[in-house]
């Protein structure tokens, strides 16, 4: 798959090895650790990614977030959210 094309909700997607998502006590958020730094996380991007980075599809973690939240279809909204986390080298196409 193209490293450059845009994401589709039938995509699964995985966080890019060299980053950690954790909860960190002393930042008291979720945040991605990776060798040059660390990433502080608000709500909502770090349900994102936990959602969507689980081996299912993108379609598939905006529906269990929609159900989590109580809100319509929430594909839009996350896939607008991992695109940048796509560019930014956060997470990846999995093959």
């Amino acid at each position: 798959m193209e490293p450059d094309r845009q994401l589709q909700a039938t995509d699964v997607v995985e966080l890019n090895p060299n980053f950690h998502f954790r909860w960190e006590e002393p930042q008291q958020a979720n945040v991605l650790l990776y060798p040059e730094g660390i990433v502080k996380l608000n709500e909502t991007a770090a349900a994102i990614l936990e959602a969507c980075t689980g081996g299912q599809t993108i379609a598939v973690g905006a529906a269990e977030l929609a159900a989590r939240y109580g809100k319509a279809d929430l594909t839009a909204d996350a896939l607008k959210f991992l695109e940048v986390a796509h560019a930014k080298g956060w997470i990846r196409i999995k093959s």
